[in-house]
C-alpha cells in the first residue's frame, strides 16, 4: 500500500509545474512548494517571538492543499509519524529560511536586472509603492515587495514572485523591495540575499529599541544596506536625518539627497497648507522642476515622494513623469487611509504600526488638514507603542505632550504604555476630561462607536501587536461609508 502510494506520489510530483513557495501550510495553494519552518529556524533568522509552531507537523495539510513538494530539516520530519509518507516529495535540508534565501538569492543573480534596496524606521511601504509607481510610469516593468514582506522570511518570498503564479524573471526590468529589521545584525544577511544598486534610506527612529538599545545602533544597522552597495550603485539619503546624511561617508560612487529644510538635489518648496487627502508643493530635481499634487497628507509623506522622487531621478525619469505619477498615487492600506462615513465623521486609518515620530506627524498632519468649518472635533486614537525598550515610558509622555501642543482636542489611549501619552498631555495642559484610557482596542471601538458624531475628524494608530485596526473594522462594519465625499481642498 505504501509502495503505490509513494509511485503515485511519484508520478503526480513529475506532472506537476511548480506554481508558486509558501510559508504558512493554510496558504499553500496547488502546485507550490511549501518550506515548513521550525523553532531553530526562526530563532536563527532574528525573528523575536516567545513561541514558534512547528510546521513540519503540518506537511499533511500542505499535500492536501496541493503542494508539489516540501522543504523540511530531516529530524524534525522524522518527530511526525503522520508526514512521513511524503519522504519521496520531501526535500531535506539544514535550515529551510536559509534554503529559501538561497534560492531567492540564485533567481536574482540570473536575472541581473537592477534592484532598489527600500529602508528606514518608518515609511518603507509608502515609498516603495511611491517609487513602483513612479518607474511604471516611465514603462518599467516593476517588481516590488507585497504585503510588509521585508524580513528574512518575507524578502526573498517577494524576490520568488518572478518565479511563481505564471510569472518569470524576464517578466521585470526592475525590483523595489522593502529592508527592514527588528534587531542587530538583520540587515546585513538581507544584504547577503539582495545586492541593491540604489539604497534608499529614508529616516532613523528610536523603534526596536527593545533589541537594539539606542538610536546609534539602530542607525548602524541600517547602514548596512549603503555598506552593501558597490562602486557603481547609488546611495538616497534623506538629508534631514542628520543620521542619515552621514552615511555618505560610507559609499565611494553616487549619492542622491533629498530633503525639505536642509539643501539636497531633490526638494520640495513652496510647500501649500496641507489639506486632509492631499499635500501640494514643487519639486526641484537636478534635471528640472515640476509642480506637484499629492494626494497623501503631512510631511512624513511628503518626504516619503520625495524619496521616490529621487529614485526617479537615478533612473533618469523627468520631473513632470515624477509628478503625474505621484498624483495618481494612493495610501496603502492602513497608512493613512482617509475614510468617510454618511453619519458625517472621517477617519484616518494609519494603524498598521506606530512610533513617537510617526505618532506626532500623523497628528500634525491631522490638524493641519482638519481647519475646515466642517470638523468640529480632532480626536486621536492613539495604541502603546511597542519596543521602545527601557525609555519607552518616557517617550510615550513625551510624545503626549506633543499630541497636545498639536492641538487635538481629545486623546484616546489604548493599552500598556498609552497611559503614559496621556500623562503627557495632560501635563502641557489638555483637560482630564478630554482623555481616556482603555485596556484593549475591543473596548476602544465600543466606546467610540457610541460617542462619534457628525463633524468628528479621528485618527487611529497604534503598533501592531496592540491592534488598533480592530477598531477601524469595527467602525466599518457599524457605519456605513460615504465614498462619495472627498476633500477637494
Amino acid at each position: 500500500m505504501n509502495a503505490s502510494i509513494s509511485e503515485t506520489a511519484k508520478e503526480e510530483t513529475r506532472r506537476q509545474e511548480v506554481s508558486g513557495f509558501a510559508v504558512d501550510s493554510r496558504a499553500v495553494e496547488k502546485g507550490q512548494i511549501f518550506f515548513a519552518g521550525s523553532e531553530e529556524d526562526y530563532r536563527r533568522h532574528s525573528f523575536t517571538g516567545t513561541s514558534f509552531e512547528d510546521s513540519h507537523r503540518f506537511i499533511p495539510q500542505a499535500f492536501e492543499r496541493g503542494a508539489a513538494a516540501v522543504v523540511a530539516r530531516r529530524e524534525r520530519f522524522e518527530m511526525h509519524e503522520e508526514g512521513r509518507s511524503f519522504a519521496d516529495r520531501t526535500l531535506f535540508v539544514d535550515d529551510t529560511i536559509g534554503a529559501l534565501q538561497t534560492l531567492a538569492q540564485a533567481v536574482l543573480k540570473n536575472w541581473g536586472h537592477p534592484i532598489v534596496g527600500i529602508t528606514g524606521s518608518a515609511g518603507k511601504t509608502t515609498t516603495r509603492n511611491l517609487t513602483a509607481g513612479i518607474l511604471s510610469s516611465a514603462g518599467r516593468r516593476v517588481l516590488q515587495s507585497q504585503k510588509n514582506y521585508n524580513n528574512e522570511l518575507g524578502l526573498p518570498l517577494a524576490i520568488l514572485q518572478m518565479e511563481s503564479a505564471g510569472n518569470k524573471p524576464s517578466d521585470y526590468d526592475v525590483a523595489v523591495l522593502e529592508m527592514g529589521m527588528s534587531t542587530p545584525g538583520e540587515m546585513r544577511r538581507l544584504c547577503e540575499i539582495v545586492q541593491p544598486d540604489v539604497a534608499v534610506e529614508l529616516l532613523i527612529s528610536p523603534v526596536h529599541l527593545e533589541f537594539f538599545g539606542t538610536v546609534e545602533r539602530i542607525a548602524e544597522g541600517k547602514a548596512e544596506l549603503v555598506k552593501a552597495l558597490d562602486e557603481s550603485g547609488t546611495a538616497v539619503l534623506n538629508a534631514d536625518d542628520e543620521r542619515v546624511a552621514r552615511m555618505r561617508e560610507l559609499h565611494q560612487g553616487r549619492t542622491v539627497t533629498f530633503g525639505i529644510d536642509m539643501e539636497a538635489d531633490v526638494m520640495a518648496f513652496d510647500i501649500e497648507d496641507a489639506q486632509l487627502e492631499r499635500t501640494r508643493f514643487r519639486l526641484r530635481t537636478p534635471c528640472g522642476e515640476a509642480r506637484v499634487e499629492l494626494p497623501l497628507p503631512g510631511r512624513h509623506n511628503l518626504m516619503n515622494a520625495l524619496a521616490a522622487a529621487a529614485v526617479g531621478v537615478c533612473f533618469e525619469i523627468a520631473p513632470e513623469k515624477i509628478a503625474r505619477a505621484l498624483q495618481h498615487s494612493a495610501p496603502s492600506s492602513m497608512r493613512g487611509e482617509v475614510l468617510h462615513f454618511k453619519d458625517g465623521f472621517t477617519v484616518v486609518d494609519d494603524s498598521y504600526n506606530s512610533n513617537p515620530r510617526s505618532l506626532v506627524s500623523m497628528v500634525q498632519a491631522l490638524v493641519a488638514g482638519g481647519k475646515g468649518e466642517m470638523v468640529k472635533r480632532r480626536i486621536v486614537v492613539a495604541g502603546e507603542m511597542l519596543e521602545l525598550g527601557t525609555e519607552a515610558a518616557a517617550m510615550h509622555r513625551e510624545a503626549g505632550a506633543e499630541i497636545a501642543r498639536a492641538g487635538i482636542d481629545f486623546l484616546w489611549g489604548v493599552r500598556g504604555h498609552a497611559r503614559e501619552l496621556i500623562e503627557g498631555a495632560r501635563a502641557v495642559g489638555i483637560k482630564e476630561e478630554r482623555t481616556r484610557f482603555f485596556e484593549n482596542s475591543e473596548e476602544a471601538a465600543g466606546a467610540l462607536a457610541g460617542w462619534l458624531q457628525k463633524g468628528d475628524l479621528v485618527l487611529v494608530k497604534g503598533s501592531r501587536g496592540v491592534q488598533t485596526d480592530w477598531i477601524v473594522k469595527f467602525l466599518r462594519e457599524r457605519f456605513e461609508a460615504n465614498d462619495e465625499v472627498r476633500d477637494n481642498g
